[in-house]
């Protein structure tokens, strides 16, 4: 129907003519009441961004001698998080004397990285601030 056409029958029926889709070849209208046309956009909107999932930050603190047991039990959980689309976090924490000794701690974050090589990836690569070594894993 023309554009003319359209606003005439749109005033007829006292509504709205509301342009759907601008960049089609022929533009696409609508006749509606412009207010309930807002509201179920959006109503949309926010349907759309309900479902969405947000990634989370999972964290596993650990020191630079935990045990292999434990490491295991933190793989575990941790494929578990990547599984369900969250970020995992790495963080070994050096306490007294063990600052001295960094290349423990990384060693540490290398076991876990070669476990989880098959369903995660290193975001960057692990970084040290102070006495915390730390390194963010990502499901791939």
């Amino acid at each position: 129907m023309k554009t003319g056409e359209a606003i005439q029958k749109a005033r007829y029926e006292e509504m709205d003519l509301v342009l759907v889709v601008p960049n089609a070849n022929p533009p696409v209208a609508k006749i509606v009441e412009f207010s309930k046309f807002l509201y179920e956009e959006r109503k949309k909107a926010s349907s759309a961004k309900a479902k969405s999932k947000k990634t989370d930050v999972k964290e596993f603190r650990l020191g630079p001698t935990t045990g292999e047991g434990d490491i295991q039990r933190f793989v575990k959980r941790a494929k578990g998080f990547i599984e369900d689309g969250d970020k995992v976090k790495i963080t070994v924490k050096m306490k007294g004397r063990e600052v001295m000794f960094p290349e423990v701690a990384f060693d540490q974050v290398k076991k876990i990285e070669k476990e989880l090589t098959e369903i995660a990836k290193l975001e960057s690569d692990p970084k040290r601030m102070g006495n915390i070594i730390s390194a963010i894993f990502v499901g791939k």
